[in-house]
């Protein structure tokens, strides 16, 4: 079992920045995965970023170059820094953990798909105003 808590959302004006962070507990020694997704009221939750067990990041262009994901593995915690915070990333963000890799762009990469994640955060709420 792994427990994950999420912290760090809250309320910026468009530009602005945020940090979030995901505190893992339990069994985290065997989730190579570890990703954010966020999901908007009436839309799907999409990943945001991934970052596998080396340290291997992934981002969808729609974050590439605002977002940066990191783990602190001594301290078992997950960071998303958001940067240039725009009014379409309102959303409540998630973090998840799994060991689900696939093939993309012909490299085995965590997967983005957040039916191959085994456990979830309660979320935290990021809204931005504009």
């Amino acid at each position: 079992q792994v427990q994950l808590v999420e912290s760090g959302g809250g309320s910026v004006q468009s530009g602005g920045s945020l940090r979030l962070s995901c505190a893992a507990s339990g069994n985290t020694y065997s989730m190579s995965c570890m990703a954010w997704f966020r999901q908007a009221p009436g839309k799907e939750r999409a990943v945001v970023a991934i970052i596998n067990s080396a340290g291997t990041t992934r981002y969808p262009d729609s974050v590439k170059g605002r977002f940066t994901v990191s783990r602190d593995n001594a301290k078992n915690t997950l960071y998303l820094q958001m940067n240039s915070l725009k009014p379409e990333d309102t959303a409540m963000f998630y973090c998840a953990a799994g060991r689900i890799q696939r093939y993309y762009s012909g490299g085995l990469y965590c997967s983005d798909a957040a039916y191959d994640y085994d456990y979830w955060g309660q979320g935290t709420q990021v809204t931005v105003s504009s």
